[in-house]
């Protein structure tokens, strides 16, 4: 039997996939949270084999963090991230943190009931649009932004100066400026107003 913990900050998901997991005879529910701290609290104290994971919180703690905390829980649960954002950014960072696996809320039922048990017993399970970036990341990778190159373009995206990134990232602001350059290498592009228009056309942010 799959112990498992529903995270999202939404009640109407929640009981939407808690309906469709009742159907599965080797799955069980053991418990619901709102936030990442809730859902962080609960496996501290309570065995769980599969956290089903939704990224955004709003103002609280992202599901990526959360993912990584659980997976540094001395009794770690398998993550399974469950939620609608498909960026490059998005994907790398849970996996970068320990998800087994990702895939998007409009996955069909019995694909979401295979992710499930695949992720439970620690295997990859990826949507289909999830793998194809991935793939294609791979394919690319000589020109493909990497998830801090993605962190620190976002920012960029945000109006930060290279200060304010570096005293974001904990960086340097040396690194900040090589990151940048990287980043201007791989996309062709002379300006951080390029670079983030280039990578928004990629999807990458």
């Amino acid at each position: 039997m799959i112990g498992l913990l529903l995270v999202d900050d939404h009640a109407i998901v929640r009981a939407g996939l808690r309906a469709l997991l009742a159907s599965a005879p080797d799955i069980a529910v053991v418990g619901e949270a709102a936030t990442a701290e809730a859902a962080i609290a609960f496996c501290a104290t309570t065995a769980v084999d599969l956290v089903m994971m939704d990224l955004s919180f709003g103002s609280g703690r992202s599901g990526v963090a959360a993912t990584a905390e659980l997976r540094a829980l001395p009794q770690p649960p398998n993550v399974l991230v469950v939620t609608n954002y498909d960026t490059d950014a998005d994907i790398l960072g849970a996996i970068e943190a320990g998800a087994c696996g990702y895939i998007l809320k409009d996955t069909p039922p019995t694909e979401l009931l295979a992710a499930v048990r695949s992720a439970a017993a620690g295997e990859s399970a990826l949507s289909p649009a999830v793998a194809s970036k991935l793939l294609t990341r791979v394919r690319r990778a000589d020109t493909t932004l990497s998830a801090r190159e993605i962190e620190v373009l976002r920012l960029v995206a945000d109006g930060r100066s290279n200060r304010e990134i570096a005293k974001e990232l904990f960086l340097g602001e040396t690194t900040v400026k090589s990151h940048l350059v990287h980043i201007y290498a791989k996309l062709g592009v002379r300006s951080r107003t390029s670079a983030v228009a280039r990578a928004r056309e990629q999807g990458a942010i």
